[in-house]
């Protein structure tokens, strides 16, 4: 996951709102989002490869989404980061217990951002950087770098969800999410990618051959019911979409 938009208590229906693109290589097996046959509480996609999940939400309104850190030339750790967001909807913890281990387990993965969330409170934490933080009440943005680090696709997509935040539609927010406009070379990163990737990569929304975006997701948790909308991409252009509306249940 490279690109996470979050308005936390910031709308009276829904206190919880995310926007969400996942960039991964397109050879890389994954599957849609559904509900877990194994934890049939849990609406996650999965990584074929490795198990785990980039972002996910349960029943109950627990939610989690996790994204990579751009460390080119770095080793990879022993376990996969998708685990972590895994684990996180499967169990019970609340989410301050949660990030307060996993950020004491983070040499055991490559960098990562986490954001945890019960319905009652938000956390953030990296093995990159301070954390574990309790996040108040606001509009909070991700993407391959630390919490609402400035990069031009986060402001450029936080203009946009500000925008719409007071009439948050499904369609609307994924037009967001879908924006391929690459950010002028003065406003750039220097990551250590290069040029080429630093435009390639400057965009909300990621077209390539071989990596790109790969799903856009929004979550809308209300108080009493939760939708959750997945449009699936491919390097030709759409594949399928998911769409789930259910009652929230209570935490048990």
């Amino acid at each position: 996951m490279c690109l996470i938009a979050v308005a936390w208590q910031s709308h009276p229906d829904y206190p919880l709102i995310v926007l969400a693109n996942r960039d991964e290589f397109h050879a890389r097996p994954a599957a849609p989002a559904q509900f877990w046959e194994e934890s049939p509480a849990v609406l996650a996609g999965r990584d074929l490869s490795a198990g785990g999940t980039w972002l996910g939400v349960t029943r109950q309104g627990r939610f989690a989404a996790l994204t990579n850190v751009r460390e080119p030339g770095m080793a990879q750790g022993e376990r996969s980061r998708g685990l972590i967001v895994s684990a996180y909807l499967q169990g019970n913890d609340s989410p301050e217990a949660y990030v307060a281990q996993v950020t004491a387990e983070g040499q055991a993965y490559s960098g990562f951002n986490l954001l945890a969330c019960d319905g009652d409170s938000l956390w953030w934490t990296s093995n990159r950087g301070a954390g574990p933080r309790r996040l108040d009440p606001g509009v909070y943005m991700l993407s391959n770098h630390l919490l609402d680090t400035p990069w031009p696709k986060v402001e450029l997509l936080r203009a946009g969800l500000l925008a719409q935040l007071p009439h948050p539609a499904p369609e609307a927010l994924l037009a967001l999410l879908q924006d391929e406009r690459e950010a002028a070379d003065i406003d750039l990163p220097d990551t250590g990618i290069g040029l080429v990737m630093e435009r390639m990569l400057s965009a909300p929304f990621i077209r390539s051959t071989h990596y790109g975006t790969r799903a856009s997701t929004v979550l809308l948790a209300g108080h009493a019911r939760i939708r959750f909308v997945e449009q699936g991409h491919g390097p030709d252009g759409p594949l399928a979409r998911s769409e789930f509306a259910f009652d929230r249940l209570p935490v048990a």
